[in-house]
């Protein structure tokens, strides 16, 4: 993805981001985990933030934990799929 032309687009970005980490979170594995919580402590601490390489860094990180929540729930569904399919054969 390129990067933003404008502050204001940094915006735009950040709440595409919230957005998609909130609804990955409603079907996070550990509820008492509180993941939205989590990311909604992690927006507002960071959103004071005026320096552009802060705000990259930032959404940096909150792309890194998206992509990593993503890989989670693939291999939660890979999980689930093995133990389905193969409930007979012995834990590798």
């Amino acid at each position: 993805m390129p990067p933003p032309a404008n502050p204001q687009q940094y915006r735009v970005q950040a709440i595409r981001l919230y957005k998609e980490l909130h609804r990955l979170g409603r079907e996070y594995p550990d509820e008492a985990y509180g993941f939205n919580a989590r990311i909604r402590r992690a927006f507002e601490r960071n959103r004071s933030l005026t320096e552009e390489e802060d705000i990259k860094k930032a959404l940096a990180m909150a792309e890194y934990i998206r992509d990593e929540t993503l890989a989670l729930y693939s291999l939660k569904k890979f999980r689930h799929l093995r133990r389905t399919y193969h409930a007979d054969d012995a834990p590798r």
